[in-house]
């Protein structure tokens, strides 16, 4: 194992590197969190309708005629993984940021605002 002390500009990159990890996770996040919002509202507006009145719903582009009964177990399953695979993103950008700030306080970096 090598004890050589990363220069700046490897220093630099592995910021950066961390940084746009960050991003993506909070991105990728956040359009999962509005994909979870639209299946709730599709999930409380078709719930109080009779299971055999008829509904569409997309399926690879192309629309399939379905009865509530049929389209709502499946919305359900998807709004619960969906639901799921946040909490498991969030997991993964909280232990990145803890690694990310561990990397600043090991090389004494301080993020300075913008103004």
């Amino acid at each position: 194992m090598s004890s050589k002390k990363p220069s700046e500009a490897e220093i630099t990159q592995q910021y950066n590197k961390f940084k746009g990890e960050l991003q993506q996770l909070a991105q990728k996040i956040g359009e999962l969190e509005s994909e979870v919002e639209e299946h709730k509202l599709v999930i409380d507006s078709i719930s109080p309708l009779e299971p055999e009145r008829k509904c569409f719903r997309m399926v690879g582009g192309v629309l399939v005629e379905r009865t509530v009964k049929e389209v709502l177990p499946a919305l359900e399953t998807n709004f619960n993984g969906i639901q799921q695979v946040i909490q498991q993103l969030l997991q993964s950008y909280k232990r990145r940021e803890q690694d990310f700030q561990s990397f600043q306080k090991e090389h004494k970096i301080q993020a300075v605002a913008k103004q």
